[in-house]
């Protein structure tokens, strides 16, 4: 009887195996990437032979599944549109996924800021809720999950946008796709994989830490935090990893309030984190980010710093910084105006990236500056109309010979800034809104605030 038993085990632990099956990254309501070579891939039994049938070309493929049980196969999308189906035809199963949309897919991840929805309280949250019925903007949350190892499927189903769904989801996420639509009128799909207090190092695979001492080092300086585990790369293993496979458009990224207990190094810890997702994606896709907001983090400058580390972190190719200086609150983590976030983060992708909007879409970039006589004089990029908002200008300071810093004064004459001080004559050094709560009042003619920045040693 034992042996009878066993052998219907084996009959049916093969036949389960025998089956194809996919990541539950692929589902009926997702969005693939337009115009592209897609991956599809999955597992069934090794050996097992199935064809897969897609409707927007009625194309039909013959797969044979390898040795270690996966198979995969590259597609070609067309153009935006759908709804289509897929249908995996095999042996003992048959996998229909339906309402399939082709168009743009995009990468959400971070923290708090980037997983907060509508419901977690939201500026006008009631209208934003009630216009939410857009069905061929598609939404995919990555369950909270950690791993040692990189995993190949994680936890999650896409879902149509509507007014029941839309709420639980990324509300930077949603603005940026809702204002995407009205520009571009093309499906597209977000994948929210975030963490609420999670430091950039848990994003990041673990090789990484092999190759880069520093950033080991300063990984060091992570504190534990009862909302999020802060093992290195355990979140990447978990919710990044299985995605590294599925052609996405690019990605948006809001974190770095938990990076402020080593933010000196942050620019070598996002800019080498950037680098290694495009590297498992093995495509240089874009990345646009958000500058975190004025807030009363712990000490004195360490907000600023990390602002001014996502600033310096523009050198890398293909990314793109939303300042947010002016939408928030120094008494909240949490600025409450995701919409502008959102846009301006869509503004930045369809300009940069689409190439379909013609307008100013960043602030006030720090480009140079140098000495003259005893003042300074700062150039900017995007400096088109500077002007200020209030009465003058504030949080210019000045470096000293002495290594100090001064409080200057800050006037705009012929659209740079001249900065000075009684203090200081013979400035080394110029930075700006580098205080954790400075809320910069230095705006261009597009209404956007300049970026927190620090000047290296002025000759």
């Amino acid at each position: 009887m034992k042996r009878i038993f066993l052998l219907l085990f084996l009959l049916c632990l093969t036949t389960v195996k025998a089956e194809i099956s996919l990541p539950n990254i692929f589902s009926s309501n997702m969005v693939l990437q337009r115009q592209a070579e897609v991956k599809l891939f999955g597992w069934a039994h090794p050996g097992e032979e199935f064809t897969i049938t897609t409707s927007w070309d009625n194309k039909e493929y013959d797969i044979k599944t390898e040795i270690n049980a996966k198979w995969s196969i590259l597609v070609d999308t067309p153009k935006a549109g759908g709804p289509y189906s897929i249908v995996f035809n095999g042996k003992s199963n048959k996998i229909v996924l339906e309402n399939v949309l082709i168009g743009e897919v995009w990468l959400c991840s971070g923290q708090s800021n980037m997983e907060w929805s509508a419901n977690s309280g939201l500026e006008n949250k009631e209208e934003a809720i009630a216009n939410a019925n857009k069905p061929t903007i598609r939404l995919f949350t990555v369950e909270k999950r950690t791993s040692e190892d990189p995993q190949d499927d994680l936890v999650g189903t896409w879902q149509v946008c509507t007014s029941e769904t839309m709420p639980d989801f990324s509300a930077v996420a949603y603005f940026f796709a809702q204002h995407m639509q009205e520009k571009m009128n093309i499906p597209i799909g977000l994948i929210d994989s975030s963490w609420g207090a999670s430091c950039a190092e848990v994003w990041t695979p673990e090789e990484e830490f092999e190759n880069n001492p520093e950033l080991l080092e300063s990984y060091q300086l992570i504190q534990p935090n009862p909302w999020v585990p802060i093992e290195k790369s355990i979140l990447y293993n978990a919710m990044i990893a299985p995605l590294t496979n599925f052609k996405i458009s690019g990605t948006l990224w809001y974190q770095g309030e938990s990076n402020t207990a080593n933010a000196e190094s942050y620019e070598n810890t996002f800019g080498t984190m950037i680098a290694s997702w495009r590297d498992k994606w093995g495509y240089d896709f874009p990345f646009y980010y958000v500058q975190i907001a004025p807030y009363k983090y712990g000490g004195e400058f360490e907000g600023g710093i990390v602002r001014d580390q996502q600033r310096r972190t523009l050198s890398l190719s293909n990314t793109g910084m939303a300042m947010t200086s002016d939408i928030c609150t120094i008494d909240d983590i949490h600025p409450r105006n995701k919409k502008d976030v959102g846009i301006r983060l869509a503004n930045i992708a369809l300009k940069q990236h689409y190439n379909v909007l013609d307008e100013m879409v960043y602030g006030p970039l720090f480009k140079d500056a140098k000495v003259i006589k005893d003042k300074v004089e700062v150039s900017f990029m995007y400096d088109d109309g500077l002007t200020i908002e209030g009465r003058k200008l504030d949080f210019f300071e000045l470096q000293s010979s002495d290594g100090n810093w001064y409080p200057a004064k800050a006037r705009i004459k012929n659209g740079k800034v001249v900065v000075s001080s009684k203090e200081v004559e013979k400035p080394k050094k110029v930075r700006y809104a580098y205080e954790s709560i400075a809320i910069s009042n230095l705006f261009n003619s597009a209404g956007l605030p300049a970026s927190t920045f620090s000047s290296e040693q002025l000759n």
